[in-house]
This record gives C-alpha cells, sequence and structure tokens, in this order.
C-alpha cells in the first residue's frame, strides 16, 4: 500500500469537521441573538397559556410544564443578560459620539450642543466673536465663545470646538438663554 502525496510531505488535508473555531459574536450580534431568544421563550409561554389543556393533560403534563419552566427561567436569563448588553452599547456608542464630536468641525460642534433651536444664534455669535476658531484670542478672551478668565474657570475650557460649545453652553442656560454675556448678540429676526 503506497503512501500518499499529502501524507509522505507530512501536510494533513484538512477536512469539514476539522474547521477553524468560529469567531466570537459581536456586541451587535449577541444583543440581536438575545432578542431572539428572548422572543422565542415569549412564544413558548404564550403557546401554553392559549393552550391550557396541554398543562393539565395526563399525556403531554410533565412536557408542558418542563417546557413552560425551561421558557421561564430562559426568558429571565436572556432578559438580565440583554439588559447588560445595551448598556454596554450604550457606553460603547456615547463614546464613539464622544470620539467623533471631538473631531467635528466648530460649526458641527456647536449646533450639536446647541441643538436645533439655539443652533443658528449660536454659530452668529461664535461667528462674531472668533470667526469659528477655537483658538482666537482677544486679551483674555479665549475661543469659539471668547470666554474670559473668570468662565473659562466656572463652566470649563478644552481645545477642541465640542469642549468650548459645551463651556458656552453652560454659560448661556445660567444667563438665561438670552446671550446677554456675549458683546456679540444675534440677529433675533432671522
Amino acid at each position: 500500500m503506497s503512501e500518499s502525496p499529502a501524507a509522505a510531505t507530512g501536510s494533513a488535508k484538512v477536512t469539514k469537521t476539522q474547521r477553524t473555531p468560529a469567531r466570537p459574536l459581536s456586541l451587535d450580534q449577541r444583543i440581536a441573538h438575545l432578542e431572539r431568544a428572548i422572543h422565542r421563550h415569549q412564544s413558548t409561554i404564550r403557546f401554553y397559556e392559549n393552550h391550557p389543556r396541554l398543562l393539565r393533560s395526563a399525556k403531554h403534563r410533565r412536557a408542558s410544564r418542563a417546557a413552560v419552566r425551561r421558557a421561564h427561567r430562559g426568558l429571565a436569563r436572556a432578559t438580565r443578560v440583554l439588559t447588560v448588553l445595551e448598556r454596554a452599547a450604550a457606553q460603547r456608542d456615547a463614546l464613539r459620539l464622544a470620539r467623533r464630536l471631538a473631531k467635528a468641525p466648530p460649526k458641527t460642534a456647536i449646533c450639536h450642543v446647541f441643538g436645533r433651536r439655539y443652533c443658528r444664534q449660536a454659530l452668529t455669535v461664535s461667528w462674531c466673536e472668533s470667526r469659528h476658531r477655537t483658538t482666537a484670542q482677544n486679551g483674555q478672551y479665549l475661543g469659539l465663545f471668547q470666554m474670559g478668565s473668570y468662565e473659562r474657570d466656572l463652566f470649563g475650557h478644552g481645545r477642541t470646538a465640542h469642549r468650548q460649545a459645551i463651556a458656552a453652553h453652560k454659560y448661556f442656560v445660567l444667563s438665561g438663554r438670552d446671550w446677554s454675556p456675549w458683546s456679540c448678540k444675534p440677529h433675533y429676526g432671522l
């Protein structure tokens, strides 16, 4: 009996049963998997609620009650894990948003922080104060909204447009949302 060329060289042929292990599921895939499991468990419970005779019948009682118990346990476990994973996904998404906003251009950062209602006004004030430059300086006044050293100590400041917009928004809200602290005022007739 002769050896095959693969056996002679020492290399083994990979069969279908010798596949590499599956890659771990992503967070979103795990959430989707748990949501499907929860739906299955709820469907099982609902089925037996709609067919109570199966729980009472001598022939099906044991299997039916066991199925309901498994469904309740599985539902509780999947719900607990889903809550944890959804919290982790929310934190991940918040971190991604923070990273994206840290790199955002001034107009984007200002509109994100001030919201749709005050976006235009904030852009007008920022343009008048600094021409949308985060590095603008006029004596002690710095940044997009030219906040003084006292205001920067109170409300914060940062190098990015997003951080400067957050600080200006805090000041804006505390001042009554009327732009009174700034020498530049938005044109309210827009």
